[in-house]
């Protein structure tokens, strides 16, 4: 027990000696080693360099990328002014025709998925939006009868209008 007393003593007076000349320092060696406490480990600093390495390798390929655009503008721009009458009809014609080309293509596929989409719904696999289909058909047939119905009685009404008016008719 004596042991143990002892021991707890010489450690606290170990930590009260370390406080003591850690308030005694110089600020560049607390400056340290607040900055040894962020140290980054291993996986970061690899990390950290693949990082600047592939920014540097990008930042290279668009500077060569702009000089090689603009050497090529400052070459080819005299004889893209010469030949521009034959240049400007004939980029027409081939945006017309790509464009027209597209269109078709897209013009194509949108048919071919509202046929797809028909044949799933009237084989009744119920495909996606089938239910606002149905909704919307049974409010048609519903408003139809409606109308029917009112033309009817209302049709009644006209003829014995009419008849009243011209009783010899």
């Amino acid at each position: 027990m004596a042991d143990r007393h002892q021991q707890t003593q010489a450690q606290n007076q170990n930590q009260q000696r370390s406080t003591q000349t850690r308030s005694h320092t110089s600020p560049t060696s607390t400056f340290f080693s607040k900055l040894q406490g962020h140290v980054p480990n291993s996986t970061q600093l690899i990390g950290l360099l693949t990082l600047l390495v592939s920014g540097g390798i990008l930042l290279l390929l668009t500077g060569i990328t702009i000089t090689a655009t603009v050497l090529t503008l400052i070459f080819f721009t005299p004889i893209i002014i010469i030949s521009s009458p034959i240049w400007i009809p004939l980029g027409t014609v081939m945006f017309v025709t790509v464009a027209g080309f597209v269109s078709m293509c897209g013009f194509g596929a949108a048919i071919v998925a509202g046929l797809s989409w028909m044949y799933k719904y009237f084989k009744g696999m119920h495909p996606p939006g089938s239910d606002r289909v149905d909704y919307a058909r049974s409010r048609i047939y519903d408003t139809a009868s409606h109308v029917k119905d009112y033309a009817r009685e209302y049709g009644g009404y006209l003829h014995s209008k009419v008849k009243d008016a011209a009783p010899g008719a």
